[in-house]
């Protein structure tokens, strides 16, 4: 597969399925798992934002060091979880590995660059000590191709015993199939949703367990990968998922929501589907929210928020939101939205995640966010990003929820 292709898969998943970014936000009151709305619940906006250039910059740091070569150097798709030692793991889909070199790049141009025959990877993992400084890159990939023409792209990790009730902890990591495809699925076809294990201390793959086969839905745009986002609530992890109705030019796709019982993510039967009336055996779509693929929902003090892309030509540079008194929704929205700092003309933002594992906690609403950004020209991606490194990184900011009645 050429390197330019290759370097658009997960990118085309933010820019072909999102499309953009606005960094909007609204708080509400948790309500019981019936999605029921109740008392206390009542929409919050974003009070402020600013850039987070401590973590856009320890990932610049760490991704410009030439001290190795088998380490990250830039990606996109951007997740974390917290361990229990403190540290925190960063999860990426595509990555560039390699050497960076300072600038001026080979035509000029005051950037650090890579050489054009950098290695690229399907996802790769990276370490955060506990102080928020990045250690070192586990061995790229992390979690091998399934089959041939097929890729694994993390998204959401949590924290839990390893069986219900049990002491020992584990990682489990979601991971979403693709299968390469033709248009318009160049980015690759749905195909399940994977939950792997890790170890820990040690962060070594222990299982890959199938939870959600799709592969035989007939139109691939119906099809539903989870884990673009996680809440946990009392015994529960709540699990978000969307479709890929962006990459047949409807105007967005449809989000979902299963729970699984704590300690019981790696087991496919012990997942369950809203069903718009209960939990069940088919996923839903939930009403109300206007979501790309890879959406993020946060629960904080009590509040359930959605960030997505904004719709129509506004998703190239703004982020919006939605709320709702339950994760199953009915969400409202969208709230105000907001536009995120692009670093040059001709890039587009996508892919917007909350980061609970380094947001303040401090009680004051403020939630760290990251966001992707990468060339709307597909033609000579590849190139164009190893001409400029900065541009396959993630970037930060910090929003402060408040309440607006």
């Amino acid at each position: 597969m050429p390197d330019d292709r290759r370097a658009r898969q997960r990118t085309g998943t933010g820019l072909g399925l999102l499309l953009a970014l606005v960094l909007g936000a609204v708080l509400l009151t948790a309500l019981p798992d019936d999605g029921r709305e109740g008392g206390g619940c009542a929409p919050h906006t974003v009070a402020s934002w600013s850039r987070d250039d401590r973590l856009t910059g320890e990932f610049a740091r760490y991704g410009d060091d030439a001290t190795r070569t088998d380490d990250w150097t830039g990606g996109d798709g951007t997740h974390s979880v917290r361990l229990p030692d403190g540290r925190v793991l960063w999860l990426f889909s595509d990555t560039y590995l390699g050497q960076v070199h300072g600038p001026p790049n080979p035509v000029g141009e005051s950037s650090a660059w890579r050489d054009t025959g950098a290695p690229l990877v399907r996802n790769s993992a990276v370490v955060m000590d506990a102080g928020g400084r990045l250690r070192g890159t586990l061995p790229a990939p992390l979690f091998p191709n399934p089959a041939q023409d097929q890729w694994r792209w993390p998204v959401a990790a949590r924290v839990e015993p390893r069986s219900p009730g049990s002491p020992e902890k584990v990682v489990r990591v979601l991971l979403w199939v693709r299968t390469a495809g033709q248009p318009p699925w160049i980015y690759g076809v749905p195909t399940a949703t994977e939950v792997a294990t890790l170890s820990l201390p040690g962060l070594r793959v222990e299982s890959v367990a199938k939870v959600l086969d799709q592969s035989l839905v007939p139109d691939p745009s119906h099809r539903i990968l989870f884990g673009t986002t996680l809440v946990e609530q009392g015994e529960w992890t709540y699990v978000f998922g969307g479709d890929d109705g962006r990459a047949v030019s409807r105007p967005s796709s449809s989000a979902y929501v299963a729970r699984v019982p704590k300690g019981r993510l790696g087991v496919a039967s012990a997942w369950r589907y809203w069903d718009g009336a209960g939990w069940g055996t088919v996923p839903k779509p939930l009403a109300g929210a206007q979501v790309g693929s890879a959406f993020s929902v946060v629960r904080t003090g009590g509040t359930y928020v959605l960030f997505t892309m904004a719709a129509g030509a506004a998703g190239l540079t703004a982020v919006t939101s939605y709320w709702a008194c339950s994760p199953t929704g009915p969400w409202h929205g969208p709230a105000k939205d907001f536009s995120a700092s692009l670093p040059a003309s001709g890039v587009a933002a996508y892919n917007p995640q909350v980061h609970p594992a380094v947001s303040d906690s401090t009680g004051d609403g403020r939630l760290v966010l990251s966001y992707d950004v990468n060339w709307l020209e597909t033609t000579g991606a590849s190139a164009s990003i190893n001409a400029n490194v900065s541009l396959y990184r993630p970037r930060f900011v910090t929003v402060r929820l408040t309440r607006t009645r």
